[in-house]
């Protein structure tokens, strides 16, 4: 999730902890109107976080 803040804050020209906030925002928004979806979501944007073994 790292690489995708650093990209928000880089092309949008803000910082860190902005890029985070409107990602969390996005994701926020997503799991709102598509609940169905949540679960996906989360795993989505915890997967950037874990190790390759953890998911054997």
């Amino acid at each position: 999730m790292e690489e995708l803040i650093n990209k928000i804050s880089n092309n949008a020209g803000i910082t860190n902890e902005q890029s985070l906030k409107a990602l969390e925002t996005v994701k926020d928004y997503v799991k709102e109107k598509f609940p169905m979806m949540a679960g996906a979501v989360d795993k989505l944007f915890e997967g950037g976080d874990k190790k390759d073994e953890d998911y054997l």
